[in-house]
């Protein structure tokens, strides 16, 4: 069996992070997304990946590599405009060479991985299977209408409809899905949506119109698509409350400063009366001064955070957080980002933003 990892979206809910990062590479405690995904399929017994990628190939390509750092080989796979996830299974096909396969979402979080979905495949060996979750709004999602079991068989999934505007179930597509060969055509045989692209579930409903079998398989933990600004700030809550933290390490604490909870701080972390309170991880170098740390925070290489609060949020490498009078909560901040306090008159807000920036005053 084989991976298929998308990466090649715009990730156009996440901007401006977007414009210069791929939304893949944004991290949940400290830790590339699109990472967690690679190692899911690897602890899956899963070697052999091709990543899909697109305009931010070079940056994937340069985080990522041939692979060997997760015990992997990985091929990339050029998509040239995104074109639907059933294109990106199109020009998989020579890679998968009528192997069985998983598709994997590059942007998508698993609780407990893949491996017993694999299992549950290789044991099954239905034609397709999809992963499900309930969700509160499944007009946002690809929606599954279920078969229900009457004592003669397994349930099967009798219907797939891509956001649909009056939803007949809340049972949402999850980003895994595992096929064989038979999806192959399936792709070839439908026709692009009304949005310009090849949608995955028409070429799963034509699996399902020829007869072939598609299996449900419900999701019992939690599951996350990192596409937007709160479920990102959701998935790093997650992670740090489940992964295991190092603990202070060889970080530089003077005797004003304090740790409560568990933490991981990075070599060279360096704390001046600063309060950090778990679960929160810190990069290399970063220095806290004056400051706290609270709860749900990952705060990224080589930071400088002085005299300012900040919790529930990412901050990612080489920024600057200083002197801010109110604590920064729920937010996500991106590369060299520089926040300061202003002393020069009159006083007055200062900013410069790219294209698609939010910012909250109160």
């Amino acid at each position: 069996m084989k991976g298929l990892i998308l990466s090649g979206g715009r990730g156009t809910r996440l901007r401006p992070l977007t414009y210069t990062s791929a939304k893949q590479l944004v991290p949940v405690a400290n830790k590339p997304v699109l990472f967690f995904g690679i190692e899911s399929l690897v602890a899956a017994g899963i070697t052999e990946l091709g990543i899909v990628v697109g305009d931010t190939r070079a940056e994937i390509e340069a985080a990522v590599g041939d692979g060997s750092r997760f015990g992997a080989r990985v091929t990339y796979l050029e998509q040239d405009a995104p074109r639907g996830l059933a294109h990106a299974v199109m020009i998989a096909e020579e890679f998968m060479a009528g192997e069985d396969f998983v598709m994997y979402l590059g942007d998508n979080l698993i609780a407990g991985g893949i491996t017993g979905l694999v299992e549950e495949f290789k044991q099954r060996r239905p034609n397709a299977m999809i992963l499900l979750a309930e969700v509160p709004n499944p007009q946002q999602f690809g929606v599954a209408e279920l078969e229900e079991d009457n004592g003669d068989g397994p349930v099967r999934v009798k219907r797939l409809v891509e956001k649909p505007p009056q939803p007949r179930s809340n049972l949402a597509l999850v980003g895994v899905y595992l096929f064989d060969r038979n999806i192959f055509d399936s792709v070839k045989r439908i026709q692009p949506s009304a949005r310009g692209e090849l949608e995955i579930t028409d070429a799963i409903q034509d699996l399902i119109d020829r007869g072939f079998e598609v299996h449900p398989h419900k999701v019992q933990g939690w599951w996350k698509d990192t596409g937007k600004l709160d479920d990102m700030l959701e998935a790093n809550r997650i992670v740090l409350d489940t992964m295991p933290l190092t603990g202070a390490g060889s970080a530089r604490l003077d005797a004003a400063s304090r740790i409560e909870g568990r933490v991981e701080l990075g070599a060279g972390v360096e704390l001046i009366d600063a309060k950090v309170r778990g679960p929160v991880i810190v990069g290399a170098g970063t220095r806290l001064e004056h400051a706290f740390i609270g709860p749900y925070t990952s705060i990224g290489e080589s930071c400088t955070l002085a005299h300012c609060e900040v919790e529930n949020s990412i901050i990612l490498a080489d920024s600057q957080i200083r002197d801010v009078d109110r604590r920064i909560d729920g937010s996500l901040i991106g590369r060299g980002v520089r926040i300061v306090k202003s002393k020069l008159k009159p006083r007055a807000h200062r900013f410069m933003l790219g294209d698609n920036s939010e910012v909250e005053i109160v």
